[in-house]
């Protein structure tokens, strides 16, 4: 059932007021990881309310406690829960987006103020930090709220509300974007009878982007990961290679060694155990790869080189999305400043992290990583001392494609776009994707606004004014879908 003209005709014709709005969203520098800047996220907070409210929706504050952050004990900021429509025959769909942003500055290498939305009228590209991630969706989602207020149209739908404020560097810390610290536990506190989230039929996330800039997407995979850090520390102190060198045993040696014994140059997984945990490949799932209008010249392009692993199309994408990666990250301690200095480190520390897929999880991998970097640095005769800390952990997450709110994403998406979009899983993860599924019982969407070139953590973010507008009908009609489907 597509939207009603009306909505339609409305987006349409105040499309410059919503992108006068993102402009205003974008202004406010709602940066999570950086504790100068939290009294603007809670500025962006007190933004959001006052437009949802002006548009019916009732709307509260959950506090989601403190946190320390740069050294300072700061409030985090509230999750925003809202509420409009409590029509028992109707469905409920949560929606979840987050309204803070990755840090941005101008010397970073953006070309523009990173928090002025500048409006490039040639190509149409809305530039500004936030705007694909996640200011753009999320605003999608109050622009179809006004034009059925302003136009006196009844939801389709009952509608619940659930916005986050501390997402950033979503892959240590736990908020999507800091890895939803404190929303897990308020989501698990308001799943039960009469608690806010009950009665939710299906979530619908706007939070990630196309994989490319043609076809649309929706998508019902993440993988999870488990971060690790290797800390092998000897000498009581910094020493001198001209007094020390091949006279101790050196931290540097001994981390390079067993940090280079944990994946091959061609991605394949060295420890023990770990590759077998992963679901078998069905036919089915295998066809959906090949039908992908994304290729190994998408991927190299979006890498800036011709550098993939494999030149054929569904091994390279099945690498990214359905099958784990073990990736080496950095190392601490180690002399990394300009010029040369011959010191051996005292201690040093390796990090690395595997991403996940099903049926993987951190408390069945942990295990296996352990036992084998143990093995593997006992092979090398040295008296120094070798620690491991796991320091993060999240659960993949697959959903039914065959569910009724995929459906309707899909009918929604042709009747948009004139296309039927591609089903794909991210290869990254968005922690709360899972705790909704797990905590409501219920199935969870992926549905994208943004392009695969939209850069969301890297520096002249964008959102193409197409894709704002015309995903801003997207979510309108999937409402619509969604109410018709059976």
């Amino acid at each position: 059932m597509p939207a009603p003209k009306a909505i339609i005709d409305y987006i349409e014709s105040n499309a410059d007021n919503f992108i006068a709005r993102l402009s205003a969203a974008v202004a406010i520098p709602s940066v999570s990881g950086d504790a100068s800047y939290r009294s603007d996220v809670f500025k962006m907070a007190d933004f959001l309310k006052s437009e949802l409210e002006a548009i019916g929706v009732a709307v509260r504050f959950a506090d989601l406690g403190k946190q320390t952050l740069d050294g300072k004990e700061l409030r985090l900021p509230p999750a925003i829960l809202g509420s409009i429509g409590n029509d028992k025959n109707k469905r409920t769909v949560l929606l979840y987006a987050h309204y803070d942003v990755q840090p941005a500055l101008k010397s970073d290498g953006w070309h523009t103020d990173p928090f002025k939305l500048t409006i490039d009228k040639e190509s149409g590209r809305l530039i500004g930090r936030g705007s694909s991630d996640d200011k753009g969706p999320l605003l999608g989602w109050i622009n179809n709220l006004q034009a059925h207020h302003e136009l006196r149209l009844e939801l389709p739908i009952n509608i619940r509300i659930c916005l986050e404020g501390m997402t950033v560097e979503e892959d240590i810390k736990g908020m999507e974007e800091s890895g939803s610290e404190g929303l897990d536990d308020l989501i698990n506190a308001e799943a039960g009878p009469g608690k806010f989230f009950d009665g939710v039929d299906c979530v619908c996330i706007s939070d990630n982007y196309w994989l490319n800039t043609r076809t649309p997407c929706l998508t019902y995979g993440l993988r999870g990961l488990t971060y690790y850090k290797i800390k092998v520390s000897g000498p009581a102190r910094d020493l001198h290679s001209g007094v020390f060198g091949r006279t101790v045993h050196e931290p540097m040696t001994d981390l390079i060694q067993v940090m280079s014994r944990l994946v091959t140059p061609q991605g394949n997984i060295l420890i023990p155990g770990v590759e077998e945990l992963v679901a078998p490949l069905t036919e089915q799932e295998k066809a959906r790869y090949e039908r992908l209008d994304y290729g190994v010249s998408d991927v190299e392009y979006s890498a800036g080189a011709k550098i993939a692993l494999s030149s054929d199309k569904s091994t390279v994408l099945m690498n990214r999305m359905r099958y784990p990666s073990l990736s080496l990250h950095g190392i601490e301690g180690a002399f990394s400043a300009p010029g040369a200095k011959t010191v051996i480190p005292a201690s040093v520390s390796g990090k690395f992290s595997i991403r996940l897929v099903p049926d993987q999880t951190p408390d069945k991998v942990n295990p296996l990583v352990e036992k084998y970097i143990r093995a593997e640095f006992a092979k090398l005769g040295s008296k120094n001392v070798l620690e491991l800390e796991p320091l993060h952990g999240g659960k993949p997450w697959v959903a039914d494609v065959d569910h009724w709110n995929y459906r309707a994403a899909t009918k929604a998406t042709e009747i948009v776009y004139k296309m039927t979009p591609d089903l794909t899983r991210e290869g990254g993860s968005i922690p709360v994707t899972l705790t909704f599924a797990e905590a409501l019982g219920v199935n969870v969407l992926l549905l994208p606004m943004g392009r695969g070139d939209d850069g969301a953590h890297s520096t002249n973010e964008k959102l193409d004014r197409s894709n704002f507008i015309e995903g801003t009908k997207l979510l309108g009609t999937y409402l619509y879908e969604v109410a018709a489907e059976v």
